[in-house]
């Protein structure tokens, strides 16, 4: 089983085009520092880390076919990267499909990135689809000709094989597990299921398992048994303290209230769960792990955890 981790970022990547933030201004600085460095010997700054893209993940049962969870804006950068996606021909590409963890917009712009006439499987709750095909317009250059786009409901209340659009069967099966009602803002349909709006995502493939949870707003015993035993687990790293962003700008919103749980607790929280390599994934351009010389970052690294990266390829 294949894993690719294309895009390891939260909503904005990092850095964020916006934002003059330490983490933001030390990544920026960094490639001229560096160069700096190599040519005189000056000293480096404070900051070490990496930039990195939006959080998208690529799996492959046999390296072939390939399933992506979400579609992030970042899409295309994060294909042309990762030659294994590359087309085999003028119109064959080797992705087959996408799963929908939830409707933000980090997750599922990249979808009108892959409106090339390519036929695909698109994988997500009910609610997400009405979401995506009925209440906004743009997501229909998803089917402009047959086929294009296949459209298939997610049940949360069993596995269910990953099939490319034609229903040839990948080898991959996959879980989604609800986690929250929280909807993204643009979203005006109030009848929605709040059990449909924010998903974990296990990945399976024979006796491997990979358990994907971007957003996590709470855990509980339930989640937690249902990832025990995952080979690699790849967790909410949006944020580390839950006022992290209320003491960069005073009118922000707690980690908590926009649906996160912060890495301080998490830590704890999961200290004993049985799986095996574990990940922070979707992490925030303020997050102090992001910095590699930060006090943040060694404890993650010392309770036996790993900051995700661009371009990171796992083999099970």
């Amino acid at each position: 089983m294949h894993l690719r981790i294309l895009g390891s970022a939260a909503g904005g990547g990092f850095p964020q085009w916006n934002c003059g933030c330490a983490n933001c201004a030390g990544v920026r600085q960094n490639s001229v520092r560096q160069t700096r460095v190599r040519q005189t010997g000056a000293s480096q700054n404070n900051f070490n880390g990496k930039a990195r893209t939006q959080a998208q993940l690529a799996l492959s049962a046999d390296g072939s076919l390939w399933f992506l969870a979400g579609a992030s804006p970042d899409l295309r950068s994060q294909i042309e990267a990762t030659r294994n996606l590359h087309p085999r021909s003028r119109r064959d590409s080797p992705i087959a499909g996408i799963v929908l963890a939830s409707a933000d917009l980090d997750h599922v712009l990249g979808l009108l990135l892959l409106r090339e006439f390519q036929p695909l499987r698109v994988y997500a709750t009910p609610s997400i689809l009405e979401i995506l095909r009925d209440e906004n317009s743009m997501f229909q250059m998803l089917n402009r000709v047959d086929p294009q786009a296949v459209w298939s409901p997610i049940n949360m209340a069993a596995s269910f094989p990953l099939l490319d659009a034609a229903g040839k069967d990948s080898g991959l099966t996959c879980e989604a597990y609800a986690l929250t009602g929280r909807y993204p803002k643009y979203v005006r349909r109030k009848n929605l299921k709040p059990t449909e709006a924010i998903a974990a995502l296990f990945f399976t493939h024979g006796s491997k398992r990979i358990a994907y949870l971007p957003a996590v707003g709470r855990l509980d015993d339930a989640l937690i048994s249902k990832l025990d035993g995952a080979d690699v687990l790849l967790f909410d790293g949006t944020f580390w303290s839950d006022d992290e962003l209320i003491r960069i700008d005073s009118t922000s919103e707690t980690a908590h209230q926009m649906g996160h749980i912060p890495v301080e607790e998490s830590l704890s929280l999961l200290k004993n769960v049985n799986v095996g390599k574990r990940l922070y994934i979707h992490i925030n351009n303020t997050n102090p792990i992001l910095n590699e010389s930060s006090r943040e970052h060694r404890a993650v690294r010392a309770a036996g955890w790993q900051v995700a990266e661009d371009n990171w390829h796992l083999q099970l």
